[in-house]
C-alpha cells in the first residue's frame, strides 16, 4: 500500500481557511486558499493530505447535511475538483474524512422522519423511539453519538443505509478521484459495514479513528489498512513531560518488537503528536527543547507519520468548548528552524527503506535517553539538558543522517543535551 512509506499532512479546512463556525449557507470559495499551501507541502515532500470534513454540515463538519455537496463555506464541486487535480499533479494524494456513524439534523432522511414519523420510509435508517421526546421537542427520541443530540446515529445494519454510503464513496471516487478515507469514530462503526467498504473499494487506503484497545480488531485483511495510534500519541508527549522514556519505549516494543507476541508486527498505524481533537504539541510539551525531539520519534518509529497543519512551525492551541483554538485560521504560512528540521526528517523518512518497515528493537533504555534499531538504522535520543555518555554494542564508522557528519563508534556513545542522532553504518 502506498501509504506505508508516506508522510501525511492533516488540514481542518473549516478552520484553516477561516470559515464561520455556524454555516451561514453563503457560497464562498475558501477551499481555493489551498493553492497557497501547495508549494509549501511540495517543499516538505508531503505524500498525502488528510482533509477533515469538506461536505455540507451545520457547524464543525461532523454533523453532515449532504454528502454530495461541498460545504458552502468552502466552495463547490468545481473548486474541490480543481484543488485535488492540482494536488495530484504534485504527486500528493488526497484522503477524505468520512462521517458515516452519524449525520446532522438537516440530513434529508432524518428530516423525512420528523415530517412523516412512523410512515417515513427512512425511519429504519436510524434508531428512533416514537414514544419518547428529546431536547428539541421532536416528540420522538433517537440514538446519537456520545450524548450529542445534533449527531443522529445511522443504522449501519440496514442494507439501504450501507448501500447509500457506498454510493457516496463511489461518487467521491468518480467526481474527485479520492485516494483514501478516514473513518471518523471507527470504533463505533459496525464491523460488517467496514468489511463492506473494504470489499467494495479495495484500492482505497482506509484508516480508522480508534482510541484504545486491540487495534487488530479493526486493522486486518478484511477491514482497515490502518488506524490512529492513540496509545503511542499519549506515550510520546507523556514520556517527554515526565522525563520517562520507558513509557513510549514500552509501547513501541509491545506493538512492534521482534517477539512473536508483539501486537502489530507488519502493520502500519498512523502516528501523530497532535490533531484537530487534542492540544497542540507546542502547548502540550512542558519543555520547548523537546519539540524537535518528539518529531524525531514520530518520523523514526514504525508507522505512518501525520503532521497537523501549523504545528510544523510550532503554533500553540488548547482545547476550548468548540475546539476552534485547535483549528485556527492560518492567514500567513510560516517556516522556521523547526520546519526545516521536520523537512530534513521527512527526507530521511523517504530515503531510508528501513523506516517504512515495521521492525523495531530496543537497544538502550534509560529514563532520559534511549537507542532503538530500525533494521540498518540506530536512533539515539537524549531528552535531558546535559550531556550523557553510555556503552553501546556498536563498532565501526557511522554517519548521522541528521547532521550528515561521520565518526567512529567504539562501543561508547556520547549525546549532547537535547540531541538526537540517526546513525547508519558506512
Amino acid at each position: 500500500m502506498w501509504a506505508d512509506s508516506s508522510v501525511l499532512y492533516q488540514i481542518y479546512p473549516l478552520g484553516a481557511f477561516g470559515c464561520p463556525f455556524e454555516n451561514d449557507f453563503k457560497k464562498e470559495h475558501r477551499i481555493l486558499k489551498m493553492k497557497v499551501w501547495m508549494p509549501k507541502l511540495s517543499d516538505l515532500s508531503i505524500d498525502a493530505i488528510l482533509f477533515n470534513p469538506l461536505f455540507q454540515s451545520h457547524t464543525h463538519g461532523y454533523d453532515t447535511i449532504d454528502f454530495y455537496q461541498v460545504d458552502d463555506r468552502l466552495g463547490d464541486t468545481k473548486d474541490l475538483q480543481e484543488i485535488i487535480h492540482s494536488l495530484h499533479e504534485r504527486n500528493i494524494r488526497v484522503i477524505f474524512d468520512t462521517v458515516f456513524n452519524h449525520v446532522g439534523r438537516g440530513f434529508f432522511a432524518f428530516q423525512d422522519v420528523l415530517l412523516n414519523r412512523e410512515n417515513s420510509r427512512y425511519k429504519d435508517w436510524f434508531f428512533i423511539d416514537f414514544w419518547n421526546n428529546n431536547e428539541f421537542d421532536d416528540h420522538l427520541s433517537y440514538q446519537n453519538w456520545e450524548g450529542n443530540a445534533i449527531l443522529i446515529k445511522l443504522n449501519l445494519k440496514n442494507p439501504e443505509v450501507v448501500e447509500y454510503l457506498c454510493q457516496v464513496v463511489q461518487y467521491w471516487i468518480d467526481t474527485f478521484d479520492v485516494d483514501g478515507l478516514r473513518l471518523d469514530v471507527a470504533y463505533c462503526l459496525d464491523p460488517d459495514f467496514i468489511r463492506t467498504l473494504r470489499a467494495r473499494f479495495p484500492s482505497l487506503f482506509i484508516v480508522g479513528e480508534t482510541l484504545h484497545g486491540d487495534y487488530n480488531q479493526w486493522v486486518n485483511d478484511s477491514m482497515l489498512d490502518s488506524c490512529t495510534n492513540y496509545e503511542c500519541y499519549k506515550g510520546l508527549y507523556s514520556s517527554m513531560n515526565t522525563m520517562n522514556l520507558f513509557e513510549i519505549s514500552h509501547s513501541l516494543q509491545r506493538q512492534f518488537g521482534k517477539e512473536p507476541w508483539c501486537l502489530y508486527r507488519g502493520k502500519h498505524l498512523v502516528n501523530f503528536v497532535d490533531n484537530h481533537d487534542v492540544v497542540r504539541i507546542a502547548s502540550q510539551l512542558e519543555n520547548s527543547h523537546h519539540l524537535p525531539l518528539i518529531y524525531v520519534l514520530l518520523m523514526t518509529m514504525p508507522g505512518i507519520p501525520c503532521l497537523y497543519y501549523g504545528s510544523e512551525w510550532g503554533i500553540e492551541g488548547k482545547k476550548n468548548w468548540n475546539d476552534t483554538e485547535l483549528r485556527p485560521e492560518i492567514e500567513h504560512l510560516c517556516s522556521n528552524e523547526l520546519t526545516d528540521y521536520i523537512k530534513k526528517l521527512i527526507a530521511i523518512k523517504h530515503e531510508q527503506p528501513s523506516l517504512a518497515s515495521a521492525e523495531y528493537d530496543q537497544i538502550i533504555l534509560n529514563n532520559t535517553y534511549c537507542v532503538f534499531q530500525r533494521e540498518d538504522l540506530y536512533i539515539a535520543i537524549n531528552i535531558q539538558g546535559e550531556c550523557v555518555e553510555f556503552n553501546l554494542p556498536l563498532e565501526g564508522t557511522f554517519i548521522d543522517l541528521l547532521s550528515e557528519q561521520t565518526g567512529m563508534i567504539d562501543r561508547r556513545l556520547s549525546l549532547d543535551a537535547y540531541e538526537a542522532l540517526i546513525l547508519k553504518r558506512i
